[in-house]
C-alpha cells in the first residue's frame, strides 16, 4: 500500500509540475506562435498528453518496479540453480529485446499520431463550444455534429493502430519469453536424461524461470505504456521547445522614471509571419507627442492593428525602428514597455470572473475601493451594483450575461485602473443603443484624459476631438490633419467620413429621433 501510494503520487505531482510548467511557458510564447497555433491543441497537450505521462509515472511505475525486482530476484536463483542453462537464458535476451525497441518506436509513433488526431477533435470542439449562438442561429447543429464525428472516427483509427501496435508489441514479448522457457525445458531435460542435471534442479530452475518469464512479460507490457507516454512527452516537449520570438535583450535600456507616452515611428515596415509576401504596413513613419490623441482612421486591412501591435511589441518591425520616451522598443524590456500602456481592444475579452476580477485584471493587487473607483469612472457602477451579488457576480464566459456597452465599460475601467500613461483605443463598430453609446462616450473621455492615446476610430465623436488623424490605406499613411482639412482636401479621409462616419451619424440621430 505505501508503495503505491508513493508512486501514485509522485505521478500526480510529476504531472501537476508539467502542467504548471508547460502552462507558465505558453503565457510567454510570442503571438507569432498563436497564429498559427489552435488553443484547442494547447489544451488536449496540456490535459490529454500530461494524463498519459501521468500513467507513466504512476502506476506503470508502480508495476515496473515490483517486476523489476521480482524478475532480478528470479534470474539470480537461476544463475545459482544452473549457471549452464541461465547462460542460455541470457544469450537470448538480445533476441527478445531488440525487436521489443524496435516495436516500441512504432508504437511511440502510432501514440503521437493518435494523440496528434485527438488533439485536432478537441480544437474543434472547443471552437464551435464557444460559438454555439452562432452555430444554433444558423441551424448548423447537423453540420458541426457531422464534422465533429469525423474527427472523433479519424482519432478513433488513430488509437486502434496504437492499440494494435501496443497488443502486438506484447504478444510478441510473452511469445519470446515463454519460447526461451520451452527451449530451457529442452536443453534441460536432455541434461537430465545425460545424467548431469537432477530433476529435482530442472524443476527448480523451471520455477525460477517461470518467475523470471513473467515479470519480464510485464515489463514489456510497460515497455509498451512508456512508448505510449513518449510520443505523448515528444508534443510537450515542442511546445516547451518554442522559444518567444520577442525576448528581452541581455541588458535591457530602462525607460525613463517619469513616463512621458511619446512615441515615435520611423521608417517602419513589417510583415506578419503567416503573410511574409504582404506588407501590413510600409514605410510607416509618425511622431505622437505626450498628452496627445491621435486618430487613425482607414479602410479595412489599412494596418490600423498591425500599429498598435508593434507599440506592444507583439512583433518587432523587419525595418525602421519604434521608440518610446526616447528608447527603442528593441532595446528595452518588453514588460517593462506593456506596463506602460493601457489597452481596450475593438473586441472586450471578458473571463469567466466576477465582475470585480475582471475589472482587477488591469492592475493585479488592486485593492475593492481602488476598483470601485475606476468602476464609477468607466460608468460601469451602475449596472454592476444591480447585478446579483454586485461587483462579486460571475458576468460568464466571455461575459455573455453583460450587454455590449456594459462589456465596453468593464473593459474601459480596467484601462483606468491601469493608470498608464500611454492609451491604445480600438472602438468597438457594433452599434450601441443611444444611451449605451452616450455613456460609453463620456467614459471614453475620461479615461483619456491626460493620457498619450491612439485610437483607431469608429465615432464621429472621436475623431471631432482628435488633436490629430492619420489616415492609413495599404500600409501606408496617406493623409494627415484635422477633420475639417482632410475634408475640405476631398480624399481618402472625405470619403471615408461620408462613408463611415456621418452616414453612422445620421443613421444614430435618426434613431434617437
Amino acid at each position: 500500500a505505501s508503495r503505491y501510494y508513493f508512486v501514485i503520487t509522485l505521478g500526480e505531482r510529476v504531472v501537476a509540475d508539467i502542467r504548471r510548467d508547460v502552462f507558465a511557458h505558453v503565457t510567454t510564447l510570442s503571438p507569432a506562435f498563436f497564429d498559427k497555433a489552435h488553443s484547442g491543441e494547447i489544451v488536449s497537450r496540456l490535459a490529454a498528453d500530461t494524463t498519459q505521462v501521468k500513467s507513466a509515472v504512476g502506476a506503470t511505475a508502480s508495476v515496473a518496479l515490483r517486476n523489476l525486482i521480482l524478475g532480478l530476484g528470479a534470474v539470480a536463483m537461476m544463475i545459482f540453480t544452473s549457471p549452464k542453462l541461465s547462460g542460455l537464458v541470457i544469450a537470448a535476451i538480445p533476441v527478445i529485446v531488440l525487436p521489443l525497441v524496435a516495436f516500441g518506436r512504432s508504437v511511440r509513433r502510432k501514440s503521437r499520431q493518435a494523440q496528434d488526431t485527438l488533439a485536432e477533435a478537441t480544437a474543434y470542439a472547443s471552437e464551435q463550444i464557444g460559438a454555439v449562438r452562432t452555430l444554433q442561429a444558423f441551424t448548423n447543429e447537423r453540420l458541426v455534429t457531422g464534422h465533429f464525428t469525423a474527427a472523433v472516427d479519424a482519432a478513433f483509427e488513430a488509437a486502434r493502430a496504437s492499440v494494435f501496435a501496443r497488443s502486438f508489441l506484447t504478444f510478441f514479448a510473452i511469445f519470446m519469453i515463454f519460447s526461451s522457457v520451452v527451449a530451457v525445458l529442452w536443453f534441460g531435460s536432455r541434461d537430465v536424461l545425460a545424467g548431469t542435471l537432477s530433476a529435482g534442479t530442472l524443476s527448480q530452475f523451471l520455477l525460477y524461470s517461470v518467475f523470471a518469464a513473467g515479470a519480464l512479460g510485464a515489463l514489456s507490457e510497460v515497455w509498451s505504456e512508456l512508448s505510449q507516454a513518449a510520443g505523448a512527452a515528444e508534443r510537450l516537449t515542442e511546445i516547451l521547445a518554442e522559444q518567444p520570438t520577442i525576448q528581452a535583450p541581455v541588458d535591457p535600456q530602462p525607460l525613463p522614471a517619469t513616463a512621458k507616452g511619446a512615441i515615435s515611428f520611423d521608417d517602419v515596415s513589417f510583415s506578419y509571419p503567416a503573410r511574409p509576401d504582404r506588407a501590413a504596413v510600409h514605410g510607416l513613419s509618425f511622431q505622437v507627442k505626450p498628452g496627445e490623441t491621435v486618430a487613425i482612421v482607414g479602410p479595412s486591412g489599412a494596418g490600423k492593428s498591425t500599429v498598435f501591435s508593434l507599440i506592444l511589441r507583439f512583433y518587432d518591425p523587419e525595418t525602421g525602428r519604434i521608440v518610446i520616451d526616447g528608447v527603442d522598443l528593441r532595446e528595452a524590456d518588453p514588460a517593462a514597455i506593456r506596463a506602460r500602456i493601457a489597452i481596450v481592444p475593438q473586441d472586450v475579452t471578458i473571463f469567466a470572473a466576477s465582475a470585480a476580477d475582471n475589472i482587477g485584471f488591469g492592475r493585479p493587487g488592486a485593492s475593492e475601493v481602488e476598483i470601485e473607483a475606476a468602476a464609477k469612472a468607466a460608468l460601469a457602477d451602475e449596472f454592476i451594483l444591480k447585478l446579483d451579488k454586485g461587483y462579486d457576480s460571475q458576468v460568464g464566459e466571455r461575459g455573455v450575461t453583460l450587454s455590449g456597452g456594459q462589456r465596453q465599460r468593464i473593459a474601459i475601467a480596467r484601462a483606468i485602473l491601469r493608470d498608464a500613461p500611454v492609451l491604445l483605443l480600438d472602438e468597438a463598430t457594433s452599434a450601441l443603443d443611444a444611451e449605451s453609446e452616450t455613456l460609453v462616450q463620456t467614459a471614453l473621455e475620461r479615461l483619456m484624459r491626460g493620457r498619450t492615446t491612439i485610437v483607431i476610430a469608429h465615432r464621429l465623436a472621436t475623431v471631432l476631438k482628435a488633436d490629430r488623424i492619420l489616415v492609413m490605406d495599404g500600409g501606408r499613411i496617406v493623409e494627415e490633419g484635422t477633420h475639417q482639412s482632410l475634408v475640405a482636401k476631398g480624399g481618402t479621409y472625405a470619403r471615408l467620413a461620408k462613408l463611415q462616419f456621418e452616414t453612422g451619424a445620421s443613421a444614430f440621430r435618426g434613431a434617437a429621433e
